[in-house]
């Protein structure tokens, strides 16, 4: 029985999870999201990892393995960091098991990742560095139209007539959703034309990658706005691809899930080293 902590440090949020692995059975003991908001992250990340374990009335020493991705290769207390990569990969398999490839949205990019059915990259695409198809982006027009961000997704489904929005620059971009505010374009509308610029990238980093159908799954903190998915899927069809986007409740999870897993696995191959 192996006990692993997987902590992925992203751009706006740190996800911790605490799992037990025995065999081929799986069990989560606990898991968190913390928005980072201006806070120092790897001090954040430390104090997220002792109330996880706090909760579960366990102790570092507990610990077999304290896995690390994204953004946290600089903390002190990890025993190993796994790249974000092969940890969504491996997340997302575990999340759905069809799944042979991810597209990972976070706060600042996103990239389209294939692997096999153990979670293996086999290759990926980023987008552009610019921030106008990422999570950040749609919050922070969200906030400018008015909306939360639960409701994004149930809004943009309900657009008549989408205004896309063109700019692949995030400053650029925000200064065409006010010109659209401004013309009378509704909040849905503009949402909905936005979603469609996202997912458009998005197909088509999955198209450069041969994906052409399969069941795709979602991670990330956009894993679950329902109106990118239905986008995604709308593209997809456009382009005669054959894709199946998914996503879990716990999709936000996955780069922490698979640092964790892949901990296990790490540190059971050392064990067995060792017996040798």
């Amino acid at each position: 029985m192996t006990t692993t902590v997987g902590i992925d440090i992203g751009t706006g949020a740190i996800e911790t999870v605490l799992i037990r692995v025995e065999g081929d059975n799986i069990e989560w003991l606990d898991k968190r999201v913390d928005r980072i908001r201006r806070r120092d992250p790897l001090k954040f990340a430390e104090q997220a990892y002792d109330e996880v374990l706090a909760k579960s009335n366990l102790t570092r020493e507990d610990i077999d393995y304290c896995a690390t991705t994204g953004d946290a290769e600089s903390i002190t207390f990890s025993t190993g960091h796994f790249y974000t990569m092969t940890t969504h990969a491996r997340g997302a398999i575990y999340l759905e098991p069809e799944a042979r490839a991810v597209i990972d949205i976070g706060a600042l990019n996103g990239r389209a990742i294939t692997m096999t059915e153990a979670g293996k990259v086999l290759n990926y695409k980023m987008t552009s560095q610019c921030a106008s198809g990422s999570g950040q982006f749609l919050e922070n027009i969200a906030r400018y139209l008015g909306v939360a961000q639960d409701e994004i997704g149930e809004l943009s489904q309900q657009a008549d007539d989408p205004e896309v929005c063109s700019s692949i620059c995030a400053v650029l971009a925000e200064t065409d959703v006010i010109n659209m505010v401004s013309r009378g374009i509704t909040g849905p509308n503009i949402l909905k034309g936005i979603h469609v610029s996202m997912a458009d990238r998005f197909v088509k980093l999955l198209k450069s990658l041969k994906m052409k159908s399969g069941v795709i799954m979602a991670t990330g903190g956009l894993a679950l706005d329902s109106g990118l998915l239905a986008a995604l899927a709308e593209g997809a069809e456009k382009q005669k691809m054959a894709l199946d986007f998914r996503a879990s409740e716990d999709s936000i999870h996955a780069g922490a899930i698979g640092a964790a897993l892949w901990g296990a696995f790490r540190f059971e191959k050392l064990q067995a080293r060792e017996v040798a």
